[in-house]
C-alpha cells in the first residue's frame, strides 16, 4: 500500500503536500487494495437493488461508506440500512434527524428510500462513488500520519460546497456545525474549548460568527467560496493546531519538571 509522503508538519508540510497532491493521489489510487475495491464496486453496484443488498456485501459497503467519510460505520449495518431505507423526503426520516449531515448525503446519493428505482442502476453511478472513495481513502491515509492535514484537505471540498449554496448564512453555519470534520477545523482555528459543544446551539452560532468576524472581517460562511479565504482558514487552523499541540507538550514537560523538583526537595529534607 502506497503511503503518503509527508516530510514536514505545520504549514510548510501542508504546502509540500498541496504541491505534490495530484501525483501522490494517483500513486495511492493504483495501490493493489484500493484498485481491487474500486474495480469490484464498479462491476457489482449495478446489481444492488435494495439497502439490504448493499449492507450484505462488505466490500460494496466499505466503498459506499468510505466515499462519504463514514468508514467507521462499517459494522453498524442495521443503522446504515435504516438510514438508506428511510430516504430523505420525509421529516421523520432518520437521515434528517441526525446532526451529522454526511448520512443525509449518503442516503440522497443512493436513493433507496426516495425513488422506485435507486441510483445504483445509473450507468455513471459506480464511477462517481469510487472517485469520492479514492479521494477520502487518500485523506484517511494522510490522517494516519497527520490528522490536521486530513482535516485541512476537507476545507476546499466540503466547505466550498456549503459556501456556494443559496441559503441564509445562519443555515450555512448550522450545516458546518453538523459536519464533524469542518466543525473541528473551526473550533481549532478559533481556539474554542472542548466544552464548547455543550453550549446552546444559538450561543454556539453567535460565537462562531463573532470569531469569524474577528479573524476574517466577515461573519458569514459564503466568504469561504473563494480559494483565498479557504487558504486563510487553512493557515489559521494549522497554526492554532500547532500552538495547541505545543502547549500540551510544554504543559506535560512542566508537570514532569515540577514533580522532579518536588522529589528532589523531598530527598533534601530527609538527609
Amino acid at each position: 500500500m502506497f503511503q503518503p509522503v509527508l516530510p514536514l508538519g505545520g504549514f510548510a508540510g501542508w504546502s509540500f503536500l498541496t504541491r505534490t497532491m495530484d501525483s501522490q493521489k494517483g500513486a495511492y489510487a493504483k495501490s493493489p487494495e484500493v484498485a481491487r475495491e474500486v474495480k469490484y464496486f464498479e462491476e457489482n453496484i449495478g446489481k444492488v437493488k435494495t439497502a439490504e443488498d448493499l449492507v450484505s456485501d462488505r466490500t460494496l459497503l466499505k466503498v459506499a461508506l468510505g466515499a462519504f467519510g463514514l468508514s467507521d460505520d462499517i459494522d453498524n449495518k442495521y443503522f446504515i440500512r435504516k438510514v438508506l431505507e428511510d430516504g430523505t423526503l420525509t421529516d421523520d426520516a432518520l437521515a434528517n434527524k441526525l446532526s451529522d449531515k454526511r448520512y443525509l448525503k449518503l442516503s440522497q446519493a443512493f436513493g433507496f428510500g426516495d425513488y422506485p428505482v435507486p441510483s445504483t442502476g445509473l450507468s455513471d453511478f459506480g464511477s462517481k462513488i469510487t472517485t469520492a472513495f479514492k479521494e477520502r481513502q487518500f485523506e484517511a491515509a494522510v490522517g494516519n500520519q497527520n490528522e490536521n492535514f486530513r482535516l485541512a484537505m476537507g476545507i476546499d471540498r466540503d466547505l466550498a460546497e456549503i459556501a456556494n449554496k443559496d441559503l441564509k448564512e445562519d443555515t450555512l453555519w448550522f450545516t458546518v456545525m453538523g459536519n464533524p470534520p469542518l466543525r473541528k477545523v473551526f473550533e481549532t482555528a478559533f481556539n474554542l474549548p472542548t466544552s464548547f459543544g455543550s453550549l446552546d446551539l444559538d450561543k454556539q452560532l453567535a460565537t462562531f460568527k463573532d470569531k469569524a468576524q474577528a479573524a476574517f472581517g466577515d461573519s458569514g460562511i459564503k466568504q469561504f467560496a473563494t480559494p483565498e479565504k479557504q487558504e486563510d482558514l487553512t493557515r489559521l487552523f494549522l497554526l492554532r493546531a500547532d500552538v495547541q499541540a505545543l502547549n500540551v507538550d510544554t504543559g506535560g514537560s512542566q508537570i514532569a519538571l515540577t514533580l522532579l523538583q518536588n522529589m528532589s526537595n523531598g530527598r533534601s529534607g530527609l538527609f
